[in-house]
């Protein structure tokens, strides 16, 4: 494999699991030194040790553990020129319709989602612009783009804030080598994702919308990932890059009823996933 990131440093939210994991574990790969942040230090301890990482505990809705942790990496040297914006949570079966929706239900989703990506930003571009720049990706989701769901409330504009901090900050260090880019990715297979699609004919519905015939991949995520990290995007920032699905010209219909199903899955099958994390829905 070429290592398309061989002297960059690069630090991945949300990276003891998922899409974080793979996308760091890709890094790694095309040879970055990579710091595996999460609040899950047992597991960011676990998936850097398999690959020659780096684990950094980090709480993202936490500005001191931000802080600390890019401090920790400066003070060994690694001051990170790339950082994936990946750590998240939906809450289901509390994220409701808005009639419906529980205010602390709000709060932790924005708390995680929107605060947490802006503290990450705040202290990725301090350390940036002592090395002369660098680039950031967010993981961001398609529920920002569109209506997704009755019970997307929360977690769509969560994203949707996303998205435009994303830009906004492209916009403002744009002329001081700092990039912002965002990738949505698709209906993506990892073990959160799977906990709402318990329903085959719900699957069915959602797979069967995608011109492909197949969920989408963590590796599917990884490669355009690399390219907004490394200098062959060097003239791309602002951009918002779907990982297409059901949400373009080749889109396939799918019943309503099972689309409906999909949306309105009973809460009592979601309550036991109600505080894991995800950023690919």
């Amino acid at each position: 494999m070429a290592e398309r990131l061989t002297g960059k440093t690069a630090l991945v939210t949300g990276a003891a699991a998922g899409i974080g994991r793979a996308v760091a574990d890709r890094f790694v790969a095309e040879g970055a030194r990579v710091a595996y942040a999460d609040r899950d230090a047992a597991g960011a301890e676990a998936a850097a040790a398999t690959s020659g990482g780096r684990a950094v505990p980090m709480d993202v809705t936490d500005e001191d553990s931000v802080a600390g942790g890019f401090a920790a990496l400066a003070a060994d040297g690694w001051v990170p020129d790339v950082v994936v914006v990946n750590a998240g949570v939906q809450l289901f079966g509390q994220d409701a319709e808005v009639a419906d929706l529980d205010l602390d239900v709000w709060r932790r989703t924005h708390e995680v989602n929107l605060t947490g990506a802006f503290l990450t930003i705040k202290h990725a571009v301090r350390g940036m612009l002592t090395v002369g720049g660098g680039s950031i990706v967010l993981t961001g989701s398609p529920t920002a783009i569109r209506g997704e769901g009755a019970e997307f409330t929360a977690y769509a504009s969560s994203k949707a804030g996303m998205h435009g901090l994303g830009r906004t900050v492209a916009a403002a260090y744009a002329r001081r080598g700092i990039r912002v880019n965002t990738v949505v990715p698709p209906y993506t297979g990892t073990g959160l994702v799977s906990t709402i699609t318990g329903d085959p004919e719900a699957r069915a519905a959602i797979v069967g919308r995608i011109p492909m015939g197949r969920a989408g991949t963590t590796g599917d995520l990884e490669g355009v990932m690399v390219y907004l990290a490394g200098d062959e995007s060097a003239f791309a920032t602002g951009d918002v890059r779907r990982r297409r699905r059901h949400d373009h010209a080749l889109s396939r219909a799918a019943p309503a009823q099972s689309v409906r199903r999909w949306c309105n899955l009973s809460r009592a099958s979601r309550s036991a996933n109600s505080s894991r994390t995800s950023t690919s829905v």
